[in-house]
């Protein structure tokens, strides 16, 4: 089942992301900025088990973040990622937001979605945020994306 996450999800999805970023995939949240943006993320449970968690998460007037895309490996290839995505696009649309962005190292996978690679530099400067508290930083190796939506 796809839906909004939940207060209760939080751990849950801190321990997700905490496993990834510490593969180098993305960057980690904290429980204090996952409860913060709860209503920015979306899950897909089965069974009672957190599968994937993504999140759309707004930045300005036209502008949004597709950012901690994940998925238990054991349910990865299922389209759960996919369906993730789909859903965040689906209410960028529908909040009338004209572009998304994403920073990413699988570019393949958010191409599909009709995402291009662009510079960091088009980016606006109020994205560069998070970066600031990243491990990564200022040598950041993540691949920027953006879908126009309009």
């Amino acid at each position: 089942m796809l839906r909004k996450a939940r207060l209760k999800d939080v751990k849950v999805i801190q321990k997700l992301l905490t496993y990834f970023a510490g593969r180098g995939d993305m960057l980690s949240r904290s429980l204090s900025e996952l409860y913060e943006t709860v209503r920015d993320l979306y899950v897909v449970e089965e069974d009672g088990n957190l599968l994937g968690v993504c999140a759309l998460h707004i930045v300005w007037e036209n502008l949004a973040e597709l950012r901690s895309v994940a998925v238990c490996e054991e349910a990865g290839r299922r389209g759960i990622g996919t369906r993730l995505v789909r859903a965040c696009l689906d209410e960028a649309r529908e909040l009338g937001l004209e572009k998304v962005f994403c920073l990413t190292y699988k570019p393949d996978f958010f191409g599909k979605f009709g995402f291009r690679i662009v510079d960091k530099a088009e980016l606006p400067h109020k994205v560069w945020r998070d970066c600031m508290n990243c491990v990564k930083f200022p040598d950041c190796d993540e691949i920027a994306m953006i879908l126009e939506l309009k």
